[in-house]
């Protein structure tokens, strides 16, 4: 009989082993296997593990997450225990019968945003203290103070109150509007359906940027500005008008002014961008009211004009399709100044693309009184330009 196990260890392809190598090599294998284990873990079901361990597993992975959250909720609870007195209820009280009797005929929100030794401001929009006879400041204590109207702009929906700083606690910064992106968190202070809710708190997004909404500023029916705004889905309802849109470093980069209440819109509110808000402000506190530029004259959209006046009355070029007729012109102002006359059409402003009465107006309304700008238009079907100097209305005393 042949001994095939004394064979098999003579064969010189298997050297003989000592027991010192096998235990080695297992020790190798052991630690390997438990390596491999602790790095697939995580990713392995929980079933058949124990159910205590894989839960303990989860929770450690979630750690960084919850740490993440605490500190986006301390951040935000300390914006709104920062800012929300300088945020106040603004209500607007006016007559109600030929007695003289008083009555409160609505409220908003207003931002306190300078304060000095005797005197402290709030900016709020013209809307919410429009035809008051008498204005009265909500603080957070519930008490309330006397306000004066300082000065209103109903183009930008702004207005100045000037109150009392003993009583005032806090005052808000402005941030700069411009730096401000899509889809940075933002936090909304404000008084929505009354003071009942004062000091209400809502979070959101800015949604987008540089909005323009169409205004009627006179109620003739037609938009004659294009208020640019702030987009973002922090609720903002009535009685939030006036309050403040606040960046996550605690700055008001916008104050809250309309909300789109249709019933098929929903999470949209808008905000005047602060980059707006302080040129305005500014100009209210000093006269009382804004200095705008003007041309001094009387247009109309070139779109608005029956089209066969565009060959016959007024010559245009064919590729001419876009502008602003002037249909009337005060010889003493700007425009008149510079030689426009009746029935040139205004096609570029300062280097930019005019398309009707309303772009005008916003490139008018971004400059300021004594800027030179050179206008560009069509006369007689030939294109000509002046340089035009701004001035305001108050120059030509009016």
């Amino acid at each position: 009989m042949v001994d095939y196990e004394r064979e098999e260890h003579n064969t010189p392809e298997q050297p003989k082993r000592s027991k010192k190598g096998y235990f080695l090599s297992s020790l190798i294998g052991v630690i390997v296997g438990a390596v491999l284990m602790a790095f697939l873990m995580p990713y392995l079901s929980n079933e058949g593990l124990d159910t205590g361990e894989a839960d303990q597993q989860l929770n450690n992975r979630q750690e960084p997450i919850r740490t993440v959250n605490v500190s986006v909720n301390n951040a935000v609870t300390k914006i709104v225990s920062n800012v929300s007195p300088a945020v106040v209820g603004v209500v607007n009280i006016q007559k109600t019968d030929i007695w003289g009797e008083s009555g409160e005929a609505g409220s908003g929100s207003g931002v306190i945003y300078k304060k000095n030794d005797n005197s402290a401001y709030v900016v709020t929009n013209h809307h919410v203290i429009e035809g008051a006879s008498q204005i009265e400041i909500s603080l957070k204590d519930g008490s309330r103070v006397s306000a004066e109207l300082v000065g209103s702009d109903q183009l930008m929906d702004l207005a100045v109150l000037r109150v009392k700083s003993d009583k005032i606690k806090a005052v808000a910064d402005f941030g700069n509007s411009d730096k401000v992106k899509s889809g940075e968190p933002v936090i909304a202070i404000g008084n929505p359906l009354g003071l009942e809710f004062a000091g209400s708190v809502t979070q959101g997004v800015i949604s987008g940027t540089e909005r323009a909404i169409p205004v009627d500023s006179n109620d003739d029916g037609q938009p004659d500005w294009n208020a640019e705004v702030l987009q973002t889905d922090a609720a903002i309802n009535p009685g939030n008008s006036g309050g403040a849109l606040l960046n996550m470093d605690g700055k008001v980069i916008g104050i809250n002014s309309m909300k789109i209440a249709e019933s098929a819109v929903e999470g949209i509110g808008l905000s005047i961008p602060s980059k707006l808000v302080i040129p305005v402000i500014e100009d209210l506190e000093k006269y009382g009211k804004v200095k705008r530029p003007f041309l001094g004259i009387e247009m109309k959209s070139l779109n608005d004009i029956a089209s066969y006046h565009w060959d016959e009355t007024l010559k245009l070029p064919k590729h001419v399709t876009n502008g602003a007729v002037i249909m009337g012109v005060d010889a003493f102002s700007p425009a008149g100044k510079a030689g426009l006359k009746e029935l040139d059409v205004i096609t570029e402003f300062d280097g930019q693309k005019v398309n009707d009465i309303v772009d005008l107006r916003k490139r008018l309304y971004q400059k300021r009184v004594g800027d030179r700008v050179k206008v560009t238009f069509y006369r007689g079907g030939k294109e000509k330009s002046v340089e035009v100097k701004l001035s305001s209305a108050d120059q030509l005393g009016r």
